[in-house]
């Protein structure tokens, strides 16, 4: 296939003729290969919605335990978050009958009900650094100034409900997380110290932010999950963690640690490589840590209080949900050769 471009017209030329694409479409709204994630929506949008792909049959879901997951990643809820507040109350639009999933694609929307587009009109103009502000606007020629669009943290909604699905085929997996820090204040725990919470508080008020890192460990997950060249394990909790906006490094088992190690001290028991070895989980509990950025909005911007000081608590859930999604993904994937194997 020979791709020319003209301006923003893509010509497609085939050995069976010719085909005009006559304008460049958003793509990378999707993730995943047995179960696939397509997420879509903008902050100030009607809604944010999902689509999941692949769930199979007669699992029994609640509507209950979806609502607490998006609780704990809703806006508003504390006082060290956003000050939007949105229900984030989830309406399913297929794929599930009498609370038992039918095998066909679900489809999910929360609808946005708090968004104040006018005050990101004086930002129509002038794009924020850090932000994807301008490089969205080098990429597609315009973008929704309001609240971010797609590159906003309301899309994350997406993963947590993609999340929850996909928990329906691992149910005995469990991931369990550790806060290590928020800037320089050590946590090494669940729950955010008075410490954290208090500098915090002075960051809303002075707009300001502060990076943070969480550890997290996969614990009941079975050996063999994984392939052994491009779809690694690793690199698909990895890709499916950079994803996720503002989170800047992935590392695994001892991570850096390893670049001032000796093989020798290294290589005499498995759980220094964090349950992943040749890109394959080995049975042991799988450990990884993520670093996340400050939030890019500081300033006057940031005084109005409806920007996050912090990505910490509420980025947890949907490193959980995306987790989980790649874990199903995989299971799935292993459940198919497992079968072709019996035959």
């Amino acid at each position: 296939i020979l791709l020319k471009c003209d301006k923003m017209d893509f010509v497609n030329y085939a050995e069976n003729g010719r085909c005009m694409i006559d304008k460049l479409d958003m793509r990378g709204n999707s993730f995943g290969k047995m179960i696939t994630v397509t997420s879509f929506g903008e902050s100030h949008g009607q809604a944010i919605g999902v689509v999941i792909d692949g769930i199979p049959s007669n699992l029994k879901i609640s509507v209950a335990d979806l609502t607490t997951e998006l609780e704990k990643r809703a806006p508003g809820r504390t006082e060290i978050s956003t000050a939007r507040y949105e229900p984030d109350t989830p309406e399913i639009l297929s794929g599930i009958l009498d609370d038992v999933t039918l095998g066909t694609p679900i489809a999910v929307i929360i609808r946005n009900t708090s968004a104040n587009s006018k005050d990101y009109e004086k930002l129509k103009h002038s794009n924020r650094p850090g932000h994807a502000d301008q490089t969205t606007l080098d990429k597609f020629g315009i973008r929704d100034h309001r609240g971010g669009g797609r590159s906003s943290g309301r899309e994350t909604i997406a993963r947590v409900i993609g999340g929850y699905f996909a928990s329906l085929v691992i149910p005995m997996v469990h991931i369990s997380f550790e806060i290590v820090n928020i800037g320089n204040i050590p946590i090494n725990s669940q729950k955010i110290s008075d410490e954290a919470t208090d500098a915090l508080m002075q960051c809303k008020q002075n707009g300001e932010s502060l990076g943070c890192g969480i550890k997290f460990c996969i614990s009941n997950l079975p050996a063999g999950l994984g392939e052994p060249v491009f779809d690694k394990l690793k690199a698909d909790l990895a890709k499916a963690s950079l994803s996720i906006g503002g989170c800047t490094a992935f590392s695994y088992g001892l991570g850096s640690k390893f670049a001032f190690a000796k093989g020798s001290d290294i290589s005499t028991t498995r759980s220094n490589f964090g349950g992943i070895e040749g890109g394959i989980s080995n049975g042991e509990d799988i450990t990884f840590e993520l670093t996340f950025k400050p939030p890019s909005t500081i300033g006057e911007h940031a005084k109005n209080g409806r920007h996050d000081p912090c990505l910490a608590p509420r980025v947890i859930p949907v490193v959980i949900g995306m987790t989980k999604i790649v874990l199903a993904d995989h299971y799935l994937r292993q459940a198919a050769y497992n079968e072709f194997k019996a035959t």
